[in-house]
């Protein structure tokens, strides 16, 4: 079972998805959190450290695996019956991928985030278990400036596009309220 989280910053998106998680492990599912960010900056280490202390508030028992690019390796090697993987947040996870592709494209080498956008989308088919993504909805908003802005903006709506086509079930979080969409 697939599950896509969607909302806007500071939408309540991340808790929905930790209490859907924490519903399966109150039927005995063990959970599993994949966290994609990365601490660039003091504002970014002060946002993982507040995820953190709501997942030790919680009632769930986490394993935690940090996982800033190789994501579908990391659930095809986590996923299982009777768990639960969440994964917070596929945006996060693709301005990783954007960063190191800007770089890598400095270098001549090919872009990696096509790549493993594919090897994401191939892998979900064959996980087991239950999978929660939370993912930005960036769509809602202005048109950025900057061609990486405008690119981050196209590459998360076309992401989101593929795995809610693909889950279960799609949700979108709005001032903390979780409006089904699908499924």
């Amino acid at each position: 079972m697939i599950h896509l989280v969607l909302g806007g910053a500071r939408s309540g998106k991340s808790r929905y998805g930790e209490s859907l998680a924490q519903q399966y492990a109150e039927q005995g599912d063990a959970c599993v959190y994949i966290a994609t960010a990365t601490a660039l900056d003091d504002e970014m280490q002060q946002r993982i450290a507040r995820h953190q202390q709501d997942r030790a508030d919680a009632n769930v028992d986490w394993t935690l695996i940090e996982t800033p690019l190789a994501l579908a390796s990391t659930l095809v090697e986590q996923s299982g019956e009777d768990k639960v993987i969440l994964v917070d947040c596929l945006t996060l996870y693709l301005t990783n991928h954007l960063i190191a592709s800007e770089e890598t494209h400095r270098n001549g080498v090919d872009d990696l985030w096509q790549q493993q956008k594919k090897a994401l989308l191939a892998c979900l088919p064959k996980l087991k278990g239950k999978i929660i993504f939370i993912s930005n909805e960036v769509g809602s908003g202005i048109v950025p400036l900057g061609e990486l802005t405008r690119r981050f903006a196209d590459e998360a709506g076309w992401l989101n596009q593929a795995i809610a086509a693909r889950a279960d079930k799609v949700s979108l979080v709005v001032a903390g309220i979780p409006l089904l969409l699908k499924g």
